[in-house]
């Protein structure tokens, strides 16, 4: 018989299970049923804040400040919101967190869930490598990995932002920043004051000099992007190529020096594809029937399938792909301002991780401030943020242009060498690659697909950027003692 008291059943105790301190996966199972809700605690130490930029970065960063509770305008120069380009991936480490702000009552209709990644040859599209994602990543690490259209992500942010909160202004250009007070004035001469400024605004951003006191400037990385959408009834109606939409599913041909990347958008309805390849000498202006021209030459001779996909593209866009060096710090000396996003750590898109390390960044900002229990401790506060981002930014940026190298071996031993590690890593035996040259049996530990191998995925996909500030706020807690 059950105790009571006073006839009435006593409330369960709700146990909640701290993550241990010593290396172990025993609570792994847990992932599987963690629920995404919107609650959060309010900061005792609420201040005002402007973010400048309303791009994926800034709108994800009023998200993460205004659910705690601070006062945050947003200032976008653009005369209306929106994003250019096509398609964009949501990894699991930024998914978890905009999952549980509230994204999915704007998102969940507009996203597509791939069931893998799949690697092929450049020549023949035969099968090098798979990720499994469904249901692998929702158990591994707690959500799912999506594919979206970038307008539909950033309209969702935009929601999100004004019903968190946040105040969103357009056609407000800034021209200055003054760290000290701080302020920002724009371009038709307002000034606006703040207790933090943050700047989220982007890769050519005039806010990165007056944070580090050093010009630093986007490269050139020798790389450029054909960035295109097909619509997807095109696709079934060619048998040839209809296998590639029956499922939802990211592809990559990988081969010399060039790797095509396609995915279903918009709820399945758009086939995004991205062609990177070396960036040729012209500086001349193209036209777009120039461009197309350029883009089919590129990979003349590659698997005549994905020859035929690019023969429905009637338009393109063209991109350079620029990264940066890292930069000394990521906040001012006067703990007022501070610089995230690309602005920050742009970075090569072969890890699929530049939007999502923005919403990291503006996760642990809020994280780090919510810490703060007094106005007094807010530099403390942007100090703790600054080393743990400083150091996931860098290293971030190292592991996409790893995969610039990965990628793009030339046929010959190092690809070999590679392929034969990918097939040995997703389907535990060296499988011929498809064109009668069979690779070399090895046992490696690890693997070139970053995606499959295991220290790296669970570092990029496993990590908790809110999780990384509380850790280090307790350790530099513990050394003052």
């Amino acid at each position: 018989m059950e105790a009571q008291t006073n006839g009435v059943m006593p409330k369960p105790i709700k146990r909640v299970v701290q993550p241990p301190s010593y290396p172990t996966t025993s609570l792994e199972f847990l992932q599987s049923i963690k629920t995404h809700t919107n609650e959060a605690l309010l900061s005792a130490t609420k201040i005002k804040i402007i973010v400048v930029g309303a791009g994926l970065g800034g709108l994800a960063t009023s998200c993460a400040l205004a659910r705690r509770g601070h006062d945050v305008t947003c200032f976008e120069q653009a005369e209306r919101l929106g994003e250019v380009g096509a398609g964009i991936q949501m990894p699991p480490n930024s998914a978890r967190l905009l999952l549980k702000w509230g994204l999915g009552e704007y998102l969940d209709e507009r996203v597509v869930e791939p069931t893998c990644i799949t690697f092929r040859r450049w020549q023949n599209g035969a099968e090098l490598s798979r990720t499994a994602l469904v249901p692998d990543h929702r158990q591994k690490f707690g959500a799912p990995y999506y594919v979206v259209h970038r307008a539909h992500f950033h309209d969702s942010l935009h929601q999100l932002a004004l019903k968190l909160g946040a105040k969103v202004k357009i056609a407000s250009r800034v021209i200055e920043y003054d760290p000290e007070t701080p302020s920002i004035t724009l371009a038709n001469g307002e000034v606006h004051y703040a207790d933090l400024i943050v700047a989220a605004d982007g890769i050519n951003s005039i806010a990165r000099e007056t944070v580090t006191g050093a010009r630093t400037d986007s490269r050139n990385t020798g790389f450029a992007a054909y960035r295109a959408t097909i619509d997807v009834e095109k696709i079934k109606a060619d048998p040839e190529i209809a296998w590639i939409v029956e499922e939802a599913k990211i592809n990559l041909w990988v081969g010399d020096g060039r790797h095509v990347m396609t995915y279903p958008i918009a709820s399945g309805e758009s086939f995004n594809l991205v062609l990177s390849h070396p960036l040729s000498g012209t500086a001349k202006k193209q036209s777009p029937s120039e461009v197309l021209e350029e883009m089919r030459l590129n990979f003349e001779g590659w698997d005549s399938r994905l020859i035929k996909l690019m023969s429905l593209i009637h338009t393109t866009m063209k991109w350079p792909l620029c990264n940066l060096p890292s930069i000394s710090t990521y906040v001012h000396s006067a703990s007022k301002m501070i610089i995230l996003g690309d602005g920050a750590h742009a970075m090569l898109p072969y890890m699929s991780q530049g939007a999502a390390m923005a919403v990291e960044d503006g996760a642990a900002l809020a994280e780090a401030l919510h810490l703060a229990s007094s106005p007094e401790d807010i530099p403390e506060a942007l100090r703790i943020w600054n080393a743990v981002r400083w150091q996931r930014g860098c290293q971030m940026q190292e592991a996409s242009s790893l995969n610039g190298i990965l990628w793009h071996f030339k046929d010959g031993p190092e690809q070999e060498a590679r392929d034969a590690a990918m097939r040995l890593g997703s389907f535990g035996k060296d499988m011929p690659n498809g064109d009668g040259i069979p690779g070399d049996t090895v046992k490696l530990n690890g693997d070139p697909n970053q995606w499959n191998d295991r220290e790296t995925s669970q570092w990029c996909f496993g990590y908790d950027t809110e999780e990384a500030v509380r850790r280090y706020h307790s350790l530099q807690t513990l050394a003052k003692l």
